[in-house]
């Protein structure tokens, strides 16, 4: 172990956190999920049937406290108003990609739509550790690029389209760095799409 890491009770905490953040962002099928918690956990847990039985332990104590907490959430939900602001922004001629596995993704699919001859005005992206930390931490990054792949920037009209798209469905939001930081508390619940 090097010096400063976590012990194996942090690790396994870790994981926990992990399996609560794939569950709570809803875009991953539960067998996936419990495939690679079941993958990450034995790395720490040398017998395959207790690590089998963390697994699925972690995977539905997070359920549990998602349909739990999910009782209590406004309808519509915070994701539910961030669908919303989709919608807008593609009625206003953006590509919106959900929970990609990374800027490459985004980069393809602007590539894809050029060789059809299409020219989106822009496109608005976000991945899967954005959503995980989102859950855990309350604030989403949100990637919007020109139709070009070119980051907006401070007074570009794309820009503000966002931010006016966010605030007009309830987000506040701040531009840093070339990202939209969004305040959100997740609430997606188990039988929300897309």
């Amino acid at each position: 172990m090097a010096i400063g890491s976590p012990d194996k009770a942090a690790r396994m905490e870790q994981l926990r956190t992990y399996a609560r953040c794939q569950v709570w962002s809803g875009y991953r099928p539960d067998a996936q999920i419990r495939a690679e918690l079941l993958e990450a956990v034995a790395d720490e847990v040398v017998d395959p049937d207790e690590a089998k039985g963390l697994a699925n332990q972690y995977v539905d104590a997070a359920e549990a406290d998602l349909i739990a907490a999910a009782a209590d959430w406004p309808d519509p939900t915070s994701f539910g108003r961030l669908q919303q602001v989709f919608a807008d922004l593609e009625q206003a001629g953006v590509v919106v990609l959900q929970a990609v596995d990374d800027h490459w993704t985004a980069d393809e699919e602007l590539r894809r739509r050029h060789e059809q001859g299409h020219q989106p005005a822009g496109l608005a992206f976000f991945t899967h550790t954005d959503v995980w930390h989102a859950v855990q931490h309350g604030m989403l990054e949100l990637n919007v690029w020109h139709g070009s792949t070119a980051n907006v920037a401070p007074g570009d009209e794309l820009l503000e389209l966002a931010v006016d798209r966010l605030a007009a469905h309830g987000f506040d939001s701040a531009f840093d760095e070339g990202r939209i930081e969004v305040t959100i508390d997740w609430q997606r619940r188990p039988t929300e799409g897309p």
